[in-house]
């Protein structure tokens, strides 16, 4: 059973809820449950009671760039959710709350004041036996002033990307170690798909996103395990100009999360075009640590 998330020693404890927080607020008008999947099939097969749904791919990107909604849309989105400037929104999902992680980013490019993870998300809630539903939210149109969209706080693009290489600040991939190395072009177990070439960006640290939680139930790990990762090994300090990315930009989200608001990092930016984009760039460096073949054996000569 997970600690209870204020004696983790998180900074900011505030954003990230138990399922027995969210279980004793089902039903609260100033709460808005929201699950973000990366199946489409897995929500419509059962949610959290009153949970609505964001698609990534509907609702949060431009749908011919490659870019997010604009804060028109992203009005629109919210108040047709129900969300509320005011609104308490508790994002959870599959996969390890990627995409939840990757919908709170996106909600706080619009600055959104009150946005946190249902710590576990799906695995921890179904884990515990509690009540899923296929009926539909009951839900109230909400009339939302959004400000425009801010890509400079947490947010970077490949220029931004190329100088901080360049620089050698601190840069951190949170993909599988085969995919750093090259081996592979997309996560285990998911399509090989997304990118020209393998590898990863030079001087790039791996911290494959999962070493942030308890495999057991998708919780973050305490605030003193997260340093021993981002710290001790990969040598990251609080004050350090961090820069996050992976295939598309949703595990980093996850990463990006935990350093932000576990950790209290003051400067990390989701590189969102990540992999996808940087496999794909022509004259941008690559480097690929691919493991050397072993040798054959060599045949033993008999004696003449």
């Amino acid at each position: 059973m997970a600690r209870p998330i204020a004696s983790r020693g998180y900074v900011h404890p505030e954003v990230l809820v138990s399922t027995d927080w969210v279980a004793e607020r089902l039903g609260d008008p100033a709460v808005r449950l929201v699950e973000c999947d990366e199946d489409p099939l897995v929500y419509p097969a059962g949610h959290l009671p009153g949970a609505v749904e964001v698609d990534w791919r509907r609702d949060l990107c431009h749908p011919v760039r490659r870019d997010y909604l604009d804060r028109e849309a992203f009005a629109e989105l919210a108040g047709r959710l129900g969300i509320g400037r005011d609104t308490a929104v508790v994002f959870y999902g599959d996969r390890g709350n990627w995409w939840a992680a990757y919908a709170f980013w996106v909600f706080r490019l619009f600055a959104h004041p009150r946005s946190m993870l249902m710590d576990g998300g799906r695995q921890a809630w179904e884990r515990e036996g509690r009540r899923l539903t296929r009926a539909a939210p009951a839900r109230r149109a909400a009339r939302y002033r959004a400000p425009e969209r801010d890509d400079c706080g947490i947010r970077i693009f490949r220029d931004g990307v190329l100088a901080h290489q360049g620089a050698g600040r601190p840069l951190v991939d949170v993909r599988s170690p085969e995919e750093y190395s090259g081996e592979r072009l997309g996560a285990p177990g998911l399509p090989e798909e997304g990118a020209l070439r393998g590898g990863h960006i030079p001087g790039a640290r791996n911290v494959p996103w999962e070493r942030a939680v308890d495999p057991a139930d998708g919780t973050f790990r305490s605030a003193a395990e997260l340093r021993r990762v981002y710290a001790g090994e990969a040598g990251l300090a609080p004050g350090d100009d961090v820069v996050v990315y992976c295939r598309i930009g949703e595990r980093s989200a996850h990463t990006w999360f935990a350093l932000t608001y576990l950790l209290g990092y003051e400067r990390v930016r989701n590189y969102d075009g990540s992999w996808t984009e940087w496999g794909n760039l022509v004259g941008v460096p690559i480097e690929r640590t691919l493991p050397t073949p072993a040798s054959p054996p060599r045949p033993s000569r008999g004696r003449s």
